[in-house]
């Protein structure tokens, strides 16, 4: 049987596009050095912030 984590457990990082923090997902167990963005989204726009509407 497999111990229940709660989600405050797991690690996280913040998105390079939005820099919003979001937390480690199981698909993600490989590669977690690796992933940068928080969403397809992000990824496609790539910290682009006029498309996200952003503002500074």
């Amino acid at each position: 049987m497999v111990k229940m984590r709660r989600k405050a457990d797991l690690p996280s990082k913040l998105c390079a596009a939005c820099g919003r923090p979001f937390v480690w997902r199981r698909k993600w167990a490989r590669d977690w050095s690796s992933v940068r963005y928080c969403s397809t989204r992000c990824r496609s726009t790539k910290g682009s912030e006029k498309t996200l509407g952003v503002t500074r």
